[in-house]
């Protein structure tokens, strides 16, 4: 399901995009640091990302969807959106 933006469960889409990505990582066998350094983004912003503390932009998401070497669309696929 499609959420609109300042929707109440903005906090949820954004923990499940941060959740599908660190199972992406995983799978992997990245580590944090490893996927951060290859999408050129610090290693605190990513954690923050996976955490679903920050609200990744679509250039970053294009980065970490390349260096976890799969389409971004995959990345949302996998978050349920």
């Amino acid at each position: 399901m499609v959420r609109v933006a300042g929707h109440r469960d903005d906090q949820g889409q954004l923990a499940l995009l941060g959740q599908a990505i660190r199972n992406r990582r995983k799978g992997a066998g990245l580590s944090q640091e490893a996927l951060a350094d290859a999408a050129e983004i610090d290693r605190s912003h990513m954690g923050k990302i996976e955490r679903g503390e920050r609200n990744v932009s679509v250039l970053n998401i294009l980065k970490i969807a390349a260096a976890l070497n799969c389409p971004a669309s995959a990345i949302f696929i996998d978050a349920g959106m």
